[in-house]
């Protein structure tokens, strides 16, 4: 799934022909960035809601099976998800305008697109560690065991998006 190159390939002929514009070329070059990097983003983003939803509803499963005592550890496991959901809807997209105190070039702009390809991998790693609780749970393995391996990818990528962050703020150019 290369987003940026559908964005690309989708090039009109207004955006051709202004493309001859002295100029343009480069800044509808980011803007592509950009705007792959924010609908990567959101992809990701929706996916992580959805499974969130499913580790939701194996509070109910925690609850109907007697598990109470594991609910509080399966509820910090949904709040971080929550958290990494809502971080990356709001993550920062590359956008520098002129006055801003950090620019971000094209190549931290891609950097970042990287970044987001980083953080699409631990969607499986996710989805495979709420089956895993729910696994773990219809066959009475150790649920403390398998809720931990969950919050530790969960953690993982919260890592990876301090990492991008920090590609932002810690790279640019200061006016």
């Amino acid at each position: 799934m290369d987003i940026k190159g559908k964005i690309s390939s989708s090039v009109g002929k207004f955006e051709e022909l202004a493309g001859k514009v002295p100029g343009y070329k480069g800044y509808k070059q980011k803007e592509l960035r950009r705007e792959a990097d924010k609908l990567l983003r959101t992809t990701i983003a929706n996916q992580l809601s959805d499974l969130r939803m499913k580790l939701s509803g194996l509070q109910l499963d925690f609850l109907s099976a007697g598990k109470l005592y594991l609910v509080d550890d399966l509820e910090r496991a949904v709040g971080k998800l929550q958290i990494l959901i809502d971080r990356l809807k709001t993550a920062s997209y590359g956008y520098a305008g002129l006055f801003d105190a950090v620019k971000v070039k094209e190549e931290e702009l891609d950097a970042l697109y990287e970044y987001d390809h980083q953080l699409l991998g631990f969607v499986p790693r996710i989805e495979e560690g709420i089956g895993n609780i729910a696994t773990t749970l219809k066959e009475g393995g150790d649920l403390n065991v398998a809720i931990a391996a969950l919050i530790t990818v969960l953690q993982e990528m919260d890592t990876v998006l301090n990492h991008r962050q920090e590609a932002i703020v810690g790279t640019g150019e200061t006016q």
